[in-house]
């Protein structure tokens, strides 16, 4: 399934809703068809409107929360939508604002995961790969209020000029805990994103000089880009094993595959979880893939860029700097 967040306008201001694409690609507004079926069912409207709001809350967390159950109420909501052709225009969403899959995450981690992207950054700084990256997964903490989406405009920061992508995949966690093996990690794996985390490289080298960070460097608006969809894992046999292609005004930057990840997933989910309560709907992001950046080129943005970033089966995210 590929779910969305959404606003539609209301009295009391925008409303987020969720959604997913169906077969054809057009949001259907999973409560919404979640209540109708339930009406068809026989039940009362308000008894109807009471269960879809609890199973399909217009809160993307609420219903990563909700694990199976949600899950089960969405499938039936998109299976009506599809039995229901001729009654589209009362579920299906039209010229909303689109916001990031989860708008706010509980806990926003990024981790550096890809060793090809380390070999050729740290020559550049003059310096090798910290030995002690290979022995555990290190990752530094984003501003979950700095989070964007599909088509949204990115705008250099007031504060710097060097704006650089930095393209991953992220992960979202389903069923949360604590202390959580690697043999068992996998389960708690709610399903999948393009992750674009945007960086102002001048700042970002400033800060880390003192040892701290990034913050400024990656937390500012709209810095972290998240979508186009959240995919469920049962969407994704083998997420070791996708093509993924960066490109910047049609010229392709980077074009490799997710299976050169040195920490995997669940060594992550490991390593994070112990002593420590994971939450569902938190996202953890893999860090950069080799060649998913321009540091390593040497190469920046400019205004007016178009950023796509592709990955098989997870889609397309595209944005463009401003």
């Amino acid at each position: 399934m590929r779910l969305v967040s959404f606003e539609l306008p209301s009295i009391m201001g925008p409303q987020v809703r969720i959604g997913a694409l169906d077969a054809d690609g057009l949001i259907v507004d999973l409560q919404a068809a979640h209540r109708l079926s339930l009406i068809d069912e026989g039940l009362a409207p308000e008894a109807a409107a009471r269960l879809a709001h609890a199973l399909l809350p217009g809160d993307m967390v609420g219903l990563i929360e909700g694990g199976a159950r949600s899950l089960d109420a969405a499938h039936e909501a998109l299976d009506w939508a599809a039995e229901n052709s001729d009654r589209l225009d009362e579920v299906v969403v039209n010229g909303a604002r689109m916001r990031a899959p989860i708008p706010r995450p509980p806990m926003l981690r990024d981790f550096m995961g890809f060793e090809t992207h380390l070999r050729n950054i740290y020559p550049k700084l003059g310096r090798d790969i910290p030995p002690e990256w290979f022995n555990l997964p290190v990752y530094y903490k984003g501003n979950p209020g700095s989070v964007a989406t599909h088509g949204d405009e990115i705008a250099i920061p007031s504060y710097g000029e060097v704006l650089d992508i930095e393209f991953e995949l992220a992960f979202v966690i389903g069923r949360g805990g604590s202390n959580i093996p690697e043999s068992e990690a996998h389960e708690h794996i709610f399903g999948f994103m393009i992750y674009n985390d945007f960086s102002e490289r001048r700042i970002q080298a400033r800060e880390m000089s003192v040892g701290l960070g990034p913050a400024k460097g990656k937390d500012f608006q709209r810095g972290h880009v998240l979508g186009p969809t959240l995919v469920t894992a049962d969407e994704v046999p083998d997420i070791y094993n996708l093509r993924m292609t960066c490109r910047v005004n049609d010229e392709v930057w980077c074009d490799t595959s997710s299976s050169t990840i040195h920490w995997k997933f669940e060594q992550m989910i490991a390593h994070v979880s112990m002593d420590e309560t994971l939450r569902p709907g938190e996202v953890l992001g893999s860090g950069t893939v080799g060649n998913g950046s321009g540091a390593e080129r040497g190469t920046f943005l400019q205004r007016g860029d178009r950023v796509e970033l592709e990955v098989e089966r997870l889609g397309i995210l595209r944005n463009t700097v401003v």
